[in-house]
């Protein structure tokens, strides 16, 4: 594990989602990487039926034997990584958590490894319709374990490899700041050891986002 940054990929109406993997897998095998297998991310969400309180709860395939859950009251996200009989509590506490399943969300695709960097090409897709909704890039780079510290080497990867769809500013989730209990200023992310919950965090950004498009399409301009 290292320092990962997750990148939505935009896509036009010339090329489908598997096409532009194909195109980018194919830009990879170019600059002799290697193809690793296949990962996949999912999320869940359980709502309260008291509060509206949500639990999202994740996997990763990085990591198979761990639950990642955030639970989030509307002002803030308190994050909690488990084994996996956290999943069987979620069916225990229903419907005291019900789960959302429409809202049911995952990305998977190829993975590939290049020097010190790990490239997964992750297709998103969502409810059990399997509607796709974009592309995720995440890119990991292994040595490192302090974002700001690396970010501008990853940044001149994500350039070489993206071109000009890859950020010229480290992301947003990054620059958030974080309560320091041993100093009356925070601190932000970037200057902090990046940890597995931050990836998947990242993740229930990018798929929140995702959810809420979709919402707001099923609702229509006039509801």
């Amino acid at each position: 594990m290292g320092v990962t940054i997750l990148v939505p990929y935009p896509l036009d109406n010339k090329k489908t989602g598997p096409e532009v993997v194909e195109e980018l897998s194919k830009r990879l095998l170019a600059m002799q990487a290697t193809q690793t297998g296949h990962f996949l991310v999912d999320g869940d969400v359980f709502e309260s039926s008291f509060n509206k309180t949500k639990i999202h709860v994740m996997h990763n395939s990085e990591y198979p034997a761990s639950v990642f859950s955030i639970l989030d009251n509307g002002q803030k996200q308190i994050p909690l990584i488990t084994d996996l009989i956290f999943d069987l509590l979620m069916l225990k506490v229903n419907p005291i958590y019900a789960s959302r399943k429409q809202l049911k969300i995952e990305s998977k695709g190829p993975r590939f490894e290049l020097g010190d960097f790990l490239v997964k090409l992750g297709s998103v897709t969502m409810s059990q319709s399997q509607t796709f909704k974009g592309l995720l890039i995440e890119v990991d780079y292994r040595p490192c374990l302090i974002p700001i510290i690396c970010w501008e080497l990853i940044r001149e990867f994500l350039q070489g490899f993206l071109g000009q769809y890859s950020p010229t500013t480290i992301p947003v989730y990054f620059t958030n700041s974080v309560p320091n209990p041993h100093h009356p200023v925070p601190y932000q992310k970037s200057n902090d050891t990046y940890q597995p919950i931050d990836t998947v965090q990242q993740y229930l950004e990018h798929f929140n986002n995702y959810r809420k498009q979709t919402i707001a399409l099923m609702m229509g301009p006039n509801k």
